[in-house]
């Protein structure tokens, strides 16, 4: 069923930066039946310029004015998480669908605000969990409803990372590591992607626990968490998150184990997949991503707007990410 009147989604775009270059904003103008019609950022030479070079026709900077634009029909957050709940809440008073960044907000409880007032205006709430999408995380999906590694007994997800300079060097601009505007550290920023995409690929986490230090000392969010966590079909994950890790030890696995073969990818790496499985098969399937990798989850979201399918990312499916980190820590 259309969610929108209109035949044609006009995005609307809050705090148009980084994520906007390449990633996301751009292919609204890629996908059918979508076009990018304003972008906001309070800077306001900031905004001109984004508006200039992406042939943006109008720009603001001030939110309201954007949401209240009648063109515009629908609104992509683009903002750090810790505006997402209240301008959530005024697109919804303002009746247009959104579609916010992740995570999808700091806690979980501000997530329950968001899902309420879409709920209460009517409107369709989706979550930037863009590897819902991706061709390679779908096969992942099929592989294991296929049976190829029988039953899923358990996953193991290990990242490590050097300690990253700049973000030394610029802890007073970046975000990422501040639980003010964040709600946690790099983990909320990459672990929720791969939390989330667990939560697709395997269904919900029903229980989790964890331990989160800083070891580091560098910035004020925790620099190193280990979890453990039961999914509700009894498949069991474990996972541990270091940010202060030496070079050697740089890692970004996630493999998924059953009783007849695992499957390990990247998460945060080329577009592929490894099978492999007790009668000795061992294949790599890759596949191509999308020079804008928000592309296909963009493109299913403007398919539900306009009745044509579905998006296999919600506000309902990115609470249950956020309510996992919390347990964990």
């Amino acid at each position: 069923m259309r969610k929108i009147k209109d035949k044609e989604v006009r995005w609307g775009v809050l705090g148009v930066g980084d994520v906007c270059e390449k990633k996301s904003a751009p292919a609204m103008n890629l996908v059918e039946n979508s076009r990018l019609v304003a972008v906001m950022r309070r800077d306001e030479e900031k905004v001109q310029d984004y508006a200039k070079r992406h042939g943006v026709p109008k720009w603001y900077t001030d939110a309201d004015e954007l949401i209240n634009d009648p063109e515009v029909n629908a609104i992509y957050i683009a903002t750090p998480p810790h505006v997402h709940k209240a301008l959530t809440l005024k697109a919804a008073a303002a009746g247009k669908p959104v579609y916010v960044e992740k995570p999808m907000a700091r806690t979980y409880e501000e997530c329950k605000s968001m899902i309420a007032a879409c709920e209460a205006a009517n409107v369709p709430l989706f979550v930037a969990y863009y590897r819902r999408a991706l061709p390679h995380f779908v096969k992942i999906k099929e592989l294991i409803q296929e049976g190829a590694i029988g039953d899923v007994r358990y996953v193991n997800i290990q990242m490590n990372q050097v300690l990253v300079p700049e973000v030394v060097s610029n802890l007073d601009n970046n975000w990422r590591v501040n639980p003010e505007m964040a709600g946690g550290g790099y983990f909320y920023d990459l672990a929720s992607h791969q939390l989330d995409f667990l939560d697709f690929a395997l269904g919900p986490i029903k229980s989790a626990k964890g331990f989160k230090t800083n070891q580091a000392g560098i910035y004020e969010a925790e620099d190193m968490v280990t979890a453990a966590f039961e999914f509700e079909s009894g498949v069991m994950g474990s996972g541990s998150w270091c940010f202060s890790s030496s070079k050697v030890s740089e890692m970004d696995l996630t493999t998924i184990i059953g009783n007849k073969g695992q499957i390990s990818y990247e998460t945060f790496g080329a577009g592929k997949l490894h099978l492999e499985t007790e009668n000795g098969q061992k294949e790599c399937f890759e596949f191509e991503l999308p020079h804008h990798i928000q592309y296909f989850l963009i493109q299913a979201i403007v398919g539900e707007l306009l009745g044509e399918g579905s998006s296999p990312s919600t506000g309902e499916s990115a609470a249950r990410t956020n309510w996992v980190m919390e347990e964990i820590g």
